[in-house]
């Protein structure tokens, strides 16, 4: 039993891991692309990315499973193509936990770039400054409270995931159950230490990432009233 749990955790941290990494690579430029660009229909960009915030994640699931299935086209492209199947796998759940906790990242990295005064965008630019230089090397330094609240809160929440990756995964043990999932399992099975066991290590983690995120902004806030 110990080997599954820790089985089990291990599914689950490498998919947070994995999604935090991603999400940050592709975040970091959509968030910088929502705050300052004039694209006319931007909100409705906005407004997809945002939707798991609103979306029940079962249905989320559902329609990201119908369109994993080899049973419909964009999963026979990948199928018959690429030999890729993405239903009942780990690459499936990672995919699906890509769009779930996209907002978490991008509306973090997106609040920390408003929150920015723009004439510090415009001096490095006066300066010669090109805007991968002025992203990396001026804003992003300037946000780091919201960056490390955006990689917080997307792992925090992936390692709590349950709708999307029931749906997607099918909680196959070894594959893609992972610790929300274990604790279902556990209740169903009428094994209540278990399901304990499971529920304490992610109220702890949970926990603990907060005090995280609260605490390095507290320490930031300070710093900047220096």
């Amino acid at each position: 039993m110990d080997e599954l749990f820790f089985q089990t955790f291990g599914i689950s941290i490498k998919l947070a891991l994995l999604t935090t990494i991603i999400l940050f690579v592709i975040g970091v430029p959509a968030a910088y692309f929502l705050t300052y660009s004039k694209f006319r229909l931007k909100e409705v960009l906005q407004a997809l990315i945002s939707m798991p915030l609103v979306l029940p994640p079962s249905v989320l699931g559902f329609y990201l499973l119908i369109a994993f299935s080899p049973n419909y086209w964009f999963g026979d492209f990948l199928n018959h193509y690429f030999d890729i199947r993405l239903a009942f796998t780990f690459t499936g759940i990672l995919v699906g936990s890509l769009i779930y906790n996209l907002p978490f990242m991008v509306n973090s990295l997106q609040a920390g770039f408003t929150n920015l005064p723009q004439s510090l965008k415009d001096a490095s630019y006066t300066l010669g400054k090109s805007r991968f230089t002025t992203l990396t090397k001026i804003l992003m330094p300037n946000i780091k409270p919201a960056i490390l609240t955006g990689i917080c809160l997307t792992f925090a929440h992936t390692i709590g995931e349950f709708g999307v990756i029931l749906m997607i995964g099918g909680n196959i043990p070894g594959k893609t159950r992972v610790a929300s999932l274990a604790v279902y399992d556990e209740v169903q099975s009428l094994n209540f230490a278990m399901a304990h066991k499971y529920s304490l290590f992610l109220f702890l983690f949970s926990f603990i990432i907060l005090v995280f995120i609260y605490s390095i902004n507290k320490e930031f806030l300070r710093w900047k009233k220096l």
